[in-house]
């Protein structure tokens, strides 16, 4: 069977290759939602390269315009704010794909076990999950920054917890429709361990729409980031966050409009990029899709 199994992912692969090249020629939108990601990659990498000035450095040229010197002016503080948008980026998205790795890895691990193994388990898993879909993750996100206190740690962390439901839900659903199939049936015939059927049979064929949901969750937790910043409970003021550059600027924003433009800018094209690619992974995952095409 595994010798089988083996020639037929190998048969598989160059199909799904040529899907996603398909798909993505089709979508203008992810071509420009990967484009603009790689963009905000490259300065969030080559921030100490790009800035032209220290984030936290504080000049006499208050509320500057536009200028040579300030390409997007400076804010209340005479801090550069191009520099501090650039630092800004490698924050975001730090905290965004490192907040929906950890829910990855707990959502799913609760998810597998609570639909393979069903019983009073998935009983007090799913329960559990129940009552925190019940609240919002931003207010639980701000409940457990409230509790544990502010900082980078502790905001990866409580939206971490936040997202967990979300991704166990999904693999749980498909852990239920992909356990009674044949394959694992096969698997459990030859006396392959659960921990084994689970990850080795089972997780493979759900990763699709696992993807799919994290790579929404990435604009999310970004989103939720800046929105905890903007409060102030985000990280600490001399760590530049997009959110915390809006809160910075927001009783200036009459006075000087660029300091609210610009850093929310960031966050809709980051968002909207993050979108775009996740509605262009759906296609490309999507089996009834595959079999049309």
């Amino acid at each position: 069977m595994s010798d089988t199994s083996q020639g037929f992912e190998a048969e598989q692969r160059p199909k799904r290759r040529s899907r996603f090249q398909a798909t993505l020629v089709r979508d203008r939108k992810a071509q420009a939602g990967l484009l603009v990601l790689l963009l905000f990659v490259i300065g969030a990498v080559f921030a100490p390269l790009l800035a032209p000035f220290d984030p936290n450095e504080m000049t006499l040229e208050m509320m500057s315009g536009l200028t040579w010197t300030h390409p997007l002016g400076t804010d209340d503080l005479g801090r550069d704010l191009l520099s501090r948008i650039l630092y800004g980026t490698r924050v975001s998205l730090f905290i965004g794909i490192s907040t929906v790795g950890i829910a990855l890895v707990i959502g799913i691990a609760l998810g597998l076990v609570a639909g393979y193994f069903g019983g009073w388990i998935d009983l007090v898993i799913m329960r559990y999950i129940d009552l925190q879909w019940a609240f919002p993750n931003f207010i639980i996100a701000v409940y457990l920054v409230a509790v544990f206190g502010t900082g980078l740690l502790n905001v990866i962390v409580a939206l971490s917890l936040a997202f967990v439901d979300d991704f166990a839900r999904v693999a749980r659903s498909m852990t239920l429709s992909l356990r009674e199939e044949q394959y694992v049936d096969a698997a459990r015939t030859l006396g392959f361990s659960k921990a084994r059927t689970l990850f080795i049979h089972i997780l493979p064929n759900a990763v699709a729409p696992i993807i799919v949901q994290a790579t929404v969750s990435v604009s999310y937790a970004i989103l939720g980031e800046a929105s905890l910043s903007f409060l102030g409970l985000g990280v600490d003021a001399y760590t530049p966050t997009w959110g915390l550059i809006l809160a910075d600027g927001r009783g200036f924003i009459t006075q000087a409009w660029w300091l609210g433009v610009f850093p929310g800018l960031a966050i809709m094209l980051v968002v909207l990029a993050i979108n775009f690619v996740g509605d262009w992974l759906r296609d490309a995952l999507d089996v009834r899709q595959a079999v049309t095409d």
